[in-house]
């Protein structure tokens, strides 16, 4: 099984945890980010996912090496959802495994913070009238449908 993966599918999270998981895990802090309704007052009818799919899991696996060296004995798994989803579905899955929970929960939420800002993923916002390639959510000039 691959621990850094961009995936069409469901996202299987036990999957992910028994890829991290091991005999000098004393802690698993599971991230799942997940397709949310409301975003600023705005009703979300679905989201669509792209990514250059073997720059995105070449540097999923980069953040892994930067907390592997950041926390020693950690194992990192992180799995990214494309295409359609629906409210609700887990789009961002982040797994790491840690002796103790403070270095688990410490990578976990800087895993997550370095798939945003390096990781080749774009998301478009569907909503009830109109879409969007999110960036920037203030700029709703293409509402309505284009």
């Amino acid at each position: 099984m691959k621990r850094f993966e961009i995936v069409d599918g469901t996202i299987r999270v036990q999957r992910y945890i028994d890829a991290v998981l091991h005999t000098g895990a004393g802690a698993v802090t599971v991230f799942t980010g997940h397709v949310r309704e409301w975003t600023d007052g705005v009703r979300t009818a679905f989201l669509f996912y792209e990514a250059y799919v073997p720059m995105a899991e070449k540097k999923m696996a980069e953040i892994g090496k930067e907390i592997e060296r950041r926390w020693p004995h950690t194992r990192v798994a992180m799995v990214h959802r494309i295409g359609k989803l629906h409210i609700s579905d887990i789009a961002v899955l982040v797994a790491v495994s840690s002796p103790h929970r403070k270095a688990a929960y410490e990578a976990n939420e800087y895993a997550i913070e370095r798939i945003k800002q390096i990781v080749p993923i774009w998301k478009k916002e569907i909503w009830e009238d109109g879409e969007q390639w999110v960036g920037d959510r203030s700029d709703k000039s293409n509402k309505g449908g284009k």
